[in-house]
């Protein structure tokens, strides 16, 4: 049959390449300043900025031969906008006496006329709110709101977003954040969800200028295939049964979908003659399980077949079906989609009904594989809380004693480009949730994709990138950047770590910087504050093979620093190198990472002393499909061996791993193929990594995509934070936000907290290696853990370290911590203390600075 399936686009056509010679081009043009508004600030209005002036973070930057341009598909959000009509919104208040500053406004299609708080004759003070009724149940993933369009007054600066499905009954706020102080729209995204009503409460307006609040227009965005708090159902047992299947000039049998083989598919009748739409395939689970969404593997050889619409209906007994758990159409593309239930059923047959071809191409349907998932046990899965908004991408973080998370982007909060000579900054309070932005402009660094080290006092350094020579130093005892000595070598996308010595060690970083040079390594001292050179540590031996030559293959470079100043280089090169950073420096080869390939925008984490996990990556930057395996590579003395553990269920790149106190390893999001800026084929399942069996098992899915330019760190009370993804300037893929992850070792089954240690006294704020603590404790400890505070991007975190250090029980609840003597075990810096029970529950972790 000629239309027959086997319609060939190759992948290449529909993935757009970064095209590394030219800029970020249109991405790159700041938003127009808005002008004059005539009418006064107590009529919830401000005199117009003085002429030329730009909204923070948005100013155009010189364009650079090192910035890529977005995919097509970074421009396409992956949730579809819902259909607005017969909508309906209230505000809590409205301006109706001195203009037209309705509620319904924002529903109109006209960017011109807004909501706006009552402002005459005397302001309604905040909070504001304003809800929109969909007059039915829908999938919603996000709300899109747009500024007003002929000023800055009323911009929504905090806010909050909750769900309900009878208007009455709220429950917890989805997301929260706080919005950038500019006119673009902004897509606040949070764990998709059945719902009718959806509120938005601004508490604060962005610019301070006064207690009001405005919209132009709100949309509201359905299912992304993300759903929230699901894990994959086992497919032991099943069974799928088709309305129709092809059998007789192809095996298109129904069953293929449960095989575990993408290639392998389930196709329609088609020979000798189309069998016509719509076509059903329902699975059999042979037991009654709660079911709350359906994934669905479009075939990976073509296009022919796509399902288009399609509806979803579940039934008991395989006679009598109910009416739609879900609905809609799938984009006509490659990529895994899932829908999600309105509200989780207990089933035992699901039927997909597609009743178009995605591509109308004809009359046919076809699937790889499908899965069934279900809703997480936190015990077993972990959860995940609300989403935080941030008022840009956070795409590098630290973690800071205090509670605090620093976060930064680049010149703008979403887009860079060019060497502004000014970096856009945010930190997060823990505590309070709340998040506050700066512009730092007194190091003359733009600090878009950097290395970073963690200094033996606690500070972060942060190194070259846009600015391509500079480095700054952030202290979070003050609150305060200053500017360092510059590098000797121009670098980005370097790697870094702190030496044993408590000097910062850097190598590699083509992506900025004279090109076609060898980055060798330098080293910077905290006493003289000043760069001095490693010619003999070229960056060379270190190069991964990618088709784009240094650009490329010396970027986000594997380090893990050791006694007397060595560093092991073990990734993501196949090939391993030990590096010594005294006098001229020296590297020598430390053999391969056992049969891994290259595994570039992979990662590794110190997961034990002398211990590392290696995971993921692909053999180039981009457009080479990435890997699911992972590896140990154990060090012990010069001796390196590496060798091949259990492989993760999802292959990924630009994914980002976090070691956990109990040794335990976990990754989030990354894509199967990687292509920055896009969220194509992402990886929505997290994994965690047992030390004790090698073995990956699934956790919680994630709510956002999580992929090239995200993010992820070990906060203080044993939890993680994950976010970021983007800065592709105006299109569908920034991520402006991040969530916290609970895993399952602080949860009981029914999601409330498990009972945990606690360290009461004994842990002073500085401590030296080799230093005894008499640490006082509540509750039973089984073993202390010293977790090195760490800092993430490009899914490298060189900082990250666990060490498990020796104590014994002096009575009382009082126990005596030894902390190891060799700073090549315990890496200067600062560490959170942790004690454990012998269920392997941590206390919340007390920092010292070990130095």
């Amino acid at each position: 049959m000629q239309s027959r399936r086997f319609l060939a686009f190759h992948r290449a056509i529909r993935r757009s390449h970064l095209l590394i010679a030219f800029g970020l081009g249109s991405l790159l043009i700041g938003l127009t300043p808005w002008i004059g508004v005539t009418s006064t600030a107590a009529a919830g209005r401000a005199p117009a900025p003085r002429p030329g002036s730009v909204p923070v973070g948005q100013e155009t930057a010189k364009q650079s031969p090192h910035h890529g341009i977005a995919p097509a598909n970074a421009m396409e959000p992956m949730a579809p906008t819902l259909d607005r009509a017969g909508w309906t919104a209230t505000a809590g208040d409205e301006e109706t006496g001195r203009e037209n500053g309705r509620a319904a406004n924002v529903l109109d299609g006209n960017t011109a006329t807004i909501w706006h708080s009552k402002w005459a004759p005397a302001p309604t003070p905040l909070p504001h709110v304003i809800t929109i009724d969909m007059h039915r149940t829908e999938v919603v993933s996000a709300l899109v709101y747009r500024p007003r369009a002929d000023g800055a007054n009323g911009r929504v600066g905090e806010y909050s977003i909750s769900l309900s499905t009878d208007g009455l009954n709220w429950a917890t706020p989805v997301a929260t954040g706080t919005l950038a102080d500019d006119a673009s729209p902004k897509t606040l995204g949070f764990a998709p969800q059945g719902a009718r009503f959806v509120r938005l409460t601004a508490t604060s307006e962005a610019g301070g200028r006064g207690p009001w609040s405005s919209a132009s227009e709100i949309d509201l965005l359905g299912d992304p295939g993300t759903p929230a708090a699901t894990v994959d159902l086992s497919r032991a047992g099943w069974t799928a049964a088709a309305s129709d299947e092809e059998t007789g000039s192809e095996n298109g049998r129904a069953a293929n979908v449960l095989d575990g083989n993408d290639r392998t598919i389930w196709h329609s009748k088609w020979a000798p003659t189309a069998t016509p739409l719509p076509h059903s395939i329902t699975i059999d689970m042979h037991r009654t399980e709660a079911v709350s969404a359906l994934v669905y593997h479009p075939r990976p050889d073509g296009p022919n077949g796509r399902a288009g619409a399609y509806t979803i209906a579940t039934s008991t007994d395989g006679v009598t079906f109910g009416t739609a758990v879900a609905a809609g159409t799938w984009r006509d593309d490659d990529t895994v989609k899932t829908a999600t239930f309105t509200r989780a059923v207990s089933a035992r047959y699901v039927r997909l009904t597609a009743t178009s071809e995605a591509g109308g191409r004809g009359p046919w349907t076809s699937a790889g594989e499908i899965r069934l998932s279900g809703p997480a046990n936190p015990a077993v899965h972990g959860s995940w809380g609300r989403v935080t908004g941030f008022p840009l991408v956070p795409v590098a973080t630290a973690a800071l004693p205090g509670d605090k998370l620093l976060a930064w982007s680049a010149y703008a909060v979403d887009r860079f480009g060019g060497s502004n000579g000014y970096t856009q900054t945010a930190i997060l309070d823990l505590k309070t949730g709340k998040v506050t932005q700066r512009r730092i402009d007194n190091t003359g660094h733009d600090m878009f994709c950097p290395g970073i080290a963690m200094l033996a006092d606690g500070r972060v350094l942060v190194t070259g990138g846009s600015n391509a020579e500079k480095a700054s130093i952030y202290d979070p005892a003050t609150d305060s950047w200053s500017a360092t000595a510059s590098m000797n070598i121009a670098r980005g996308y370097q790697a870094m770590t702190l030496l044993s010595t408590g000097e910062a060690f850097v190598l590699g970083g083509s992506w900025s910087g004279p090109a076609g040079t060898d980055k060798a390594g330098e080293v910077w001292s905290p006493d003289t504050r000043t760069w001095r050179s490693l010619p003999g540590v070229p960056a060379a031996p270190a190069l991964t093979a990618d088709p784009a030559g240094p650009y490329r293959a010396d970027n986000h470079m594997w380090l893990h620093a050791t006694s007397g100043g060595k560093v092991l280089q073990l990734g993501p090169s196949k090939q391993m190198n030990w590096m010594t950073t005294g006098g001229q420096g020296g590297i020598t080869s430390a053999g391969p990472r056992a049969d891994s390939q290259d595994a570039m925008t992979g990662n590794a984490v110190a997961y034990d002393i002398g211990k590392l996990l290696t995971l993921g990556g692909s053999p180039a930057y981009q457009d080479t499909p990435a890997t699911q395996r992972a590896y140990t590579v154990g060090i012990s003395g010069s001796q390196v061996q590496a060798a091949r553990t259990g492989d993760m269920a999802h292959a990924r790149a630009f994914g980002n791993s976090v070691v956990l106190p109990d040794g335990k390893v976990a990754v989030f999001g990354g894509q199967a193929y990687p292509v920055p800026f896009s969220d194509a084929t992402s990886v929505l399942t997290p994994e965690l990594w047992d030390p004790a069996t090698g073995a990956f098992t699934p956790l919680a899915t994630m709510a956002v995509p999580r992929n090239y330019h995200s993010v992820a760190n070990l906060l203080p009370d044993g939890r993680i934070f994950s976010g970021g993804g983007g800065l592709c300037g105006d299109c569908a893929t920034n991520h402006a936000d991040g969530a916290i992850f609970t895993p399952p070792y602080l949860l009981n089954a029914d999601g409330s907290p498990k009972p945990r240690p606690a360290i009461t006294a004994g842990v002073p704020p500085r401590a030296a290696p080799g230093a005894s603590l008499t640490v006082s404790t509540q509750g039973s400890v089984a073993s202390f853990v010293l977790m090195r505070a760490a800092a993430a991007t490009h899914s490298t975190d060189n900082d990250q370290r666990r060490v498990p250090v020796v104590s014994t029980a002096a009575g009382g609840g009082t126990y005596h911590v030894s902390v190891p003597a060799d700073t090549g075990v315990v890496l200067p810096g600062t560490y959170m203390l942790f004690a454990l029970d012998a269920q392997g529950v941590p206390s919340i972790g007390q920092f010292v600075t070990i130095s």
